[in-house]
């Protein structure tokens, strides 16, 4: 028999094999897992989560879902290739962004969201739907245009080849309203049918990059664009030989220069402005006056001179034989798209501007029992003004003097009172609110729009030929004078459809306060206020704080506030702010020329517009949009970013994409991307 010293040792030896059996079994498994891998720095983590209710109802069900924190790194921001070949912009050190404001606290996560009721219990006749589904941590849908297929983690995967060059014969490309094919079958043009929107196919839409001018310069620069600008930016002098005599435009060597004349104002925009203020004191521009509708405004020296009186005008004019007018207003630096009064709605909201002005627009406002003038009455504010400098305001011929007859019979009949009329100019105000309307015969006509009506719907819809009510609250109304309406929460807040019921003052003030900080630390960082950042586009503008905080820093810009129609109708909000902005579907193109924006912003637009359109359309209409040498920021979901990455570098644009505030471990990601002055 062994003796126990023999078993002890025995019983030894046999826990050192267990031990050395158990540490190669794990070797073997770490082995194997990692074969089994992505091959990423980090294994992709899986975790489950509880998915909504599909629309139809049904029971809850189970999926798996990926990490947010999968292929991520530890480091602050991506790194850039070769910063001494990229604007400044792009490359400042992110450390410069510590005191930007702190991530926020983390909240437990809703299954949905909706409206409330004042006892906090959500409503059963409103729901939002699941909350954060535009930002859904799944692959979005692939980028169509010239792609190849390549081997990914995930299997076969879309790579964007580079997009061509358009022909040259399209630098000055406006889709929907340069779609000659469906013009040609147009049953009809006399009631200007022709200059509304008529966008291609979806087939047909741009799958290539407008070029510029040949000789294209970067902008001059604001306040000296406002009188001159690069004949080579906007090779064309049909305004020239058609206006000169009349002040508007003149062409010296290799610049326009604009004396601020207008057809009826030759002797310059400002002497007219201070008629229109002597003639109506109470008008007081920049204060009781805000924002204005310019109508056939030329060249937009109304407009212009304006802007020394803090007063922000939205310069509209068809694309007819003075095409180019939209044009020089943008290359001038000053707030103008493209529209006409035909047989739609403009793209505007009820009650939107103070003050609108036609000078020789050449409209015939009392044809079609005066559906034009209604159209204007509809967009302009209770107790706002109509300006009219016109032939039938001071000639004397029998046909002048009959078309003044008609317009004064009109505007009785919508109780437009006639307020003063002199020279060439006449000035009428709406009423403040519905009791001269209701004091009518009832067989008066225009009749007053049905109460089902909603005056703020705009999107293709037909214009009618009756009186929009006012709101009986007197909503639009009672707004402040500039500058508190910037930050004071309008009234009409209240109305608008929205994921929240008594919330919405402090929805509001907290939107205000998060662009503050924000734009504060891109403009600190970025140094924004050293490049040319005059035209501002804001693709989902919200209640418009993007463009507020840009006037609380004091950038000398403008901005143009775009409200998708698949999300909640905030542009009577924007509008009583004093600030500018217009209706827009981003799966079809926007109404203006090529190279009119120096600065594009898009806050959850991708993610908004997720299954709705493919994101080459939305990317290549923004190239068309910006100016070579120009700017576009996109906050999104990192999974879009990453997408929209691949396809805006396939468009030649120089990216990077930062970190937000949130941290290097959040959902949302910014691609900040540079389109090259010799691009396209």
């Amino acid at each position: 028999m062994k003796s126990a010293g023999e078993l002890k040792d025995l019983f030894k030896l046999s826990s050192v094999t267990k031990i050395s059996f158990f540490f190669l079994a794990c070797l073997a498994s770490f082995y194997v897992g990692l074969q089994w891998s992505d091959g990423s720095f980090y294994p992709q983590l899986i975790f489950y989560n509880r998915s909504p209710d599909p629309p139809s109802g049904g029971a809850t069900r189970q999926s798996v879902a990926v990490s947010p924190n999968v292929n991520m790194t530890d480091e602050a921001s991506s790194s850039p290739s070769s910063p001494s070949s990229a604007p400044p912009l792009l490359y400042a050190p992110l450390h410069d962004l510590s005191v930007s404001p702190p991530s926020p606290p983390h909240y437990a996560v809703p299954d949905s969201v909706g409206i409330v009721d004042e006892n906090g219990t959500m409503r059963e006749d409103f729901g939002a739907g699941p909350l954060g589904q535009d930002l859904a941590e799944e692959e979005p849908p692939v980028a169509a245009g010239n792609k190849t297929e390549v081997e990914g983690m995930t299997g076969v995967r879309v790579r964007i080849e580079k997009f061509r060059l358009c022909p040259e014969s399209m630098k000055e490309y406006i889709p929907c309203l340069d779609n000659e094919d469906e013009i040609r079958k147009l049953s009809s043009t006399e009631r200007g049918e022709r200059f509304e929107r008529h966008c291609p196919d979806m087939g047909k839409r741009l799958n290539c990059l407008v070029p510029a001018p040949k000789k294209y310069k970067k902008p001059i620069p604001w306040p000296r664009s406002r009188d001159e600008v690069w004949f080579s930016n906007v090779p064309h002098t049909r305004l020239v030989e058609d206006k000169g005599g009349q002040n508007w435009i003149i062409r010296e060597k290799e610049k326009f220069k604009f004396p601020g004349g207008g057809t009826q104002f030759i002797h310059g925009a400002e002497k007219y402005l201070d008629q229109m203020s002597e003639m109506v004191p109470e008008i007081r521009f920049g204060n009781h006056t805000r924002v204005v509708l310019d109508v056939g405004c030329g060249v937009a020296s109304f407009g212009a001179f304006l802007l020394s009186q803090d007063v922000l005008t939205m310069s509209i004019a068809p694309k007819d034989v003075h095409e180019n007018q939209i044009q020089f207003a943008l290359e001038r630096g000053v707030p103008a798209m493209v529209a006409a009064f035909a047989t739609h709605r403009l793209l505007y909201p009820s009650q939107a501007f103070d003050l609108i002005h036609c000078s020789r627009c050449r409209i015939n406002w009392t044809r079609d029992d005066g559906i034009l003038l209604l159209e204007v009455n509809r967009m302009l504010r209770a107790g706002g003004y109509f300006a009219w400098a016109a032939q039938p305001v001071y000639k004397h011929e029998e046909a002048q003097q009959e078309a003044w007859k008609e317009m004064e019979n009109l505007t009785t009949r919508i109780c437009w009172e006639l307020v003063k009329k002199e020279g060439y100019v006449a000035i009428w105000q709406k009423p403040l609110n519905n009791s001269c309307y209701l004091k009518r015969g009832p067989d008066m006509q225009p009749p007053l729009c049905d109460q089902e009506d909603d005056p703020n719907s705009v999107w293709y819809v037909d214009l009618k030929a009756c009186i929009t009510r006012l709101p009986e609250n007197g909503f639009a109304a009672n707004i402040t004078s500039w500058p508190a309406r910037l930050h004071n929460p309008p009234n009409r807040l209240q109305e608008m459809e929205m994921d929240a019921y008594i919330a919405k003052n402090e929805l509001f003030k907290a939107e205000t306060k998060f662009w503050n900080d924000i734009v504060e630390g891109y403009i600190r960082v970025f140094r924004w206020k050293e490049m040319n950042i005059r035209n501002v586009m804001d693709m989902r503008a919200g209640f418009g704080g993007f463009a507020s905080a840009l006037i609380g820093q004091n950038m000398n810009s403008w901005v143009m506030n775009v409200i998708p129609i698949n999300g909640p109708n905030t542009l009577p909000v924007i509008y009583d702010r004093g600030l500018i902005g217009v209706a827009h579907d981003w799966c079809e193109p926007f109404d203006t020329y090529p190279r009119a924006y120096d600065f594009l912003h898009a806050f959850g637009l991708f993610s908004r517009e997720r299954g709705r359109c493919n994101f080459s359309l939305i990317l290549l209409e923004m190239d068309r949009l910006l100016r070579p040498g120009g700017l576009a920021y996109v906050r999104d979901s990192k999974f879009i970013i990453e997408e929209i990455k691949e396809i805006t570098e396939a468009m030649g644009w120089r990216t990077e994409v930062r970190d937000t505030t949130e941290g290097p471990y959040a959902s949302r990601k910014i691609l900040m991307c540079y389109k090259k002055l010799g691009h396209s």
